[in-house]
């Protein structure tokens, strides 16, 4: 696993409404994010998927957006105070070798990010850790970043983790899995 962080310049890139035209983040979360749910967002950048999640899990549900760059939760909090979801929304600035999370979630998302971790070991323990028995992880990788080979590592690890595969859905463009704990 490298330990390479995406600069915080490209959360305005990856955060496109272009980009919903290729992954759309209602229907990649919708099978598994609902009303009143509290999910995890781990690299949540500028809120690409965080706020399509504050619409998902309503007035009564919590997104806590997690990354290690101030300055994308500062992109993120302008974002979703513009979209009226700001109430629905925890920023959580974490440190690279730790999540540094209590709160217990029933769903996490780890969108493009275990690929960037130091120790992606540590980092699976962790989400495993905080979510509630039967949550879900879904884990996704940019296909033209991470080989088949080293997402399938990524998931052997969710295994030693103690987490199983409960589907693999088609996300264009990346590799995916969803864990269940």
């Amino acid at each position: 696993m490298a330990d390479h962080v995406c600069p915080w310049w490209m959360g305005y890139i990856l955060a496109s409404p272009l980009r919903k035209l290729s992954q759309n983040p209602e229907k990649i979360l919708g099978p598994y994010v609902k009303e009143g749910m509290t999910v995890l967002d781990v690299g949540a950048g500028m809120g690409f998927f965080s706020i399509p999640m504050a619409r998902l899990v309503g007035e009564s549900g919590r997104v806590i957006a997690v990354d290690m760059q101030d300055r994308m939760l500062k992109g993120l909090e302008s974002r979703a105070r513009k979209a009226g979801l700001s109430q629905r929304i925890q920023l959580h600035l974490c440190r690279s070798d730790s999540l540094d999370l209590t709160d217990m979630a029933d769903f996490c998302l780890a969108f493009g990010v275990v690929h960037e971790l130091p120790n992606a070991t540590s980092f699976l323990a962790e989400v495993r850790a905080v979510l509630k028995p039967g949550g879900k992880l879904l884990l996704a990788e940019p296909r033209f970043h991470v080989s088949e080979k080293d997402f399938q590592d990524s998931v052997k690890l969710a295994f030693e983790a103690g987490f199983t595969v409960a589907e693999t859905p088609v996300i264009r463009w990346s590799r995916a899995v969803v864990l269940q704990r």
